[in-house]
This record gives C-alpha cells, sequence and structure tokens, in this order.
C-alpha cells in the first residue's frame, strides 16, 4: 500500500515546493503527475517555472483529467509521485461537467492500493471570502470536501502557511 501525503496550503503557500522536497529526500525513482493546463501565457509561465525548477530527475506526467489511470500507470514499489495540484484537477473536472466527488472517493481508493509513496498537492480555498456566484461557491464546496476526503485517507496532512509547514496529521 502506498504511503499518502496531503499538502495543504493557500496560493503562494510553499505547498509545491515543499512536496518537491519531500520527494527529492526519496531514493527512488521520482514521477510528477501534472493536471494544469497552460490556457493562457500567465499560466504557462507558470507551469515552465515549476518545470524548471525540478530539473530533469523527474518523470513528468501531463494529466488534466484521467488522475486515476495516471497513477496506476505510473506507481511502482519504492518510487514517489507528486500530484500537483489536486484543486486544478478538480477545475478541469468541473469544466468537463464530471461528478468531482466521484472521482475523489476513486482517487481515495487508487491512493489506499497503490505501491510506493504518493503526496498531493491541494488549495486550502475555504479560508478566504465567500465567492460571489454559484458556480464560485459551488467550486469551493467541492474542494473542501475533496480535500476533507484526501486527508482522511491519506498518513500524513501538512498544512503550509507562508512556506513554514504545520503538520496536522
Amino acid at each position: 500500500m502506498a504511503h499518502t501525503i496531503l499538502v495543504l496550503g493557500g496560493a503562494r503557500s510553499g505547498k509545491s515546493r515543499y512536496a518537491e522536497e519531500l520527494a527529492a529526500a526519496h531514493e527512488g525513482a521520482r514521477v510528477y503527475i501534472a493536471t494544469a493546463r497552460a490556457g493562457d501565457e500567465e499560466m504557462a509561465m507558470r507551469i515552465s517555472a515549476h518545470q524548471a525548477r525540478r530539473g530533469r530527475a523527474w518523470a513528468t506526467v501531463e494529466e488534466p483529467l484521467e488522475l486515476v489511470p495516471a497513477l496506476r500507470a505510473a506507481a511502482q514499489e519504492g518510487g514517489f509521485i507528486l500530484v500537483d495540484c489536486i484543486t486544478l484537477w478538480l477545475s478541469n473536472l468541473m469544466m468537463a461537467r464530471r461528478d468531482m466527488a466521484a472521482e475523489v472517493e476513486d482517487l481515495c481508493e487508487a491512493a489506499r492500493a497503490l505501491p510506493g509513496r504518493l503526496c498531493f498537492v491541494s488549495n486550502e480555498v475555504g479560508l478566504g471570502i465567500v465567492p460571489d456566484n454559484p458556480m464560485g461557491r459551488y467550486f469551493r464546496d467541492e474542494a473542501g470536501f475533496a480535500n476533507q476526503m484526501l486527508a482522511q485517507a491519506a498518513d500524513e496532512a501538512v498544512f503550509m502557511v507562508s512556506g513554514l509547514p504545520m503538520k496536522l496529521k
């Protein structure tokens, strides 16, 4: 069974960097599953910055929707998989009109059965103001439920604040 870590935090809290440091300390193979889509130039620049920071020591899989099959294909005994990020995956699912709760349940079930180490990075979106539109409120609620489910399924959970990890579990 995989050892699973959930790394939560707000925007620019140091989530990805912390998760990458966990992976860098791991001696086995490292796979980065990227869920982002470069929909505009600014997002493409963010993706490039993440890629440059990781360097060549990683195998990278870009998968905006089919996360569970990508995990199953990449998982191996002694390996480390970093999924960055759950929140972007959820937004991709929402835009594709897929059942986010069912997909997260499948993800939690798969995580329990896979070999190696898994690290999920996710944004905590519930600490700010209430969105002013139904779609924003729906997304915030679904992301909150997803984070709860992943935290329950994870062996460890860490909350990042200003680049500092706070161990939750």
